[in-house]
């Protein structure tokens, strides 16, 4: 039989037992309650603050361009200086482009795009012609007349081939489809290639 004070120390050494137990429980809880509190956190984080895409951010700025508006008199192209998003792709350089120009002048000129119109989609085929695929707002809005519709044809067409150096020609779908013409004056059923006489005259040419 163990004497009494044998008990005594076994009794000691349950409790000690016990003891580191519970503490050994409560840490591996704690633990266990740091790592879903911290997850919780880094979701929640993620969440409130993404992560910056630095390679998007590269393939994506904003850089200096020339586009073009028309005139009073709708008789030449004006150039215009803006900044846009180009990436490296050149159907998607040719949207911003067009984009700009449906977006309207910042400087006071003749839009030559009506009002309403979206860009659905661009291609850009082997041969260097973008297909600029516009809603039909386009025909649906436009004012109409032959040099109205010569403005929008070749501010898009200028603007266009002369920011993005893969692309020689324009041709403009609405939903997706060839049209005849804009409003019955100048047919589009051919890519138009730029027009550098359609430029405003410089001070020397007028003198």
């Amino acid at each position: 039989m163990a004497t009494k004070k044998q008990r005594r120390f076994d009794e000691i050494s349950d409790k000690k037992k016990k003891k580191s137990t519970r503490i050994l429980y409560f840490s591996l809880t704690l633990v266990g309650v740091s790592v879903v509190l911290i997850f919780f956190f880094v979701i929640l984080f993620n969440a409130v603050f993404p992560p910056v895409d630095t390679d998007a951010l590269k393939k994506k700025q904003k850089k200096l361009v020339v586009i073009y508006f028309s005139d009073p008199q709708e008789r030449f192209l004006m150039p215009e200086k803006r900044y846009v998003y180009i990436e490296n792709d050149s159907a998607q350089k040719a949207r911003e482009i067009a984009k700009a120009l449906v977006d309207g002048s910042k400087a006071g000129l003749i839009n030559t795009f009506p009002a309403g119109v979206g860009i659905k989609d661009v291609k850009v085929n082997d041969e260097g012609t973008a297909f600029i695929n516009f809603s039909k707002n386009l025909t649906k809005n436009h004012p109409g007349g032959s040099t109205a519709e010569m403005a929008t044809i070749y501010s898009l067409t200028n603007s266009v081939t002369e920011n993005v150096s893969s692309i020689k020609k324009v041709k403009i779908l609405v939903d997706g489809k060839e049209l005849p013409s804009i409003k019955g004056h100048i047919s589009t059923k051919k890519a138009f290639t730029p027009n550098p006489e359609l430029f405003v005259p410089s001070q020397q040419e007028n003198s």
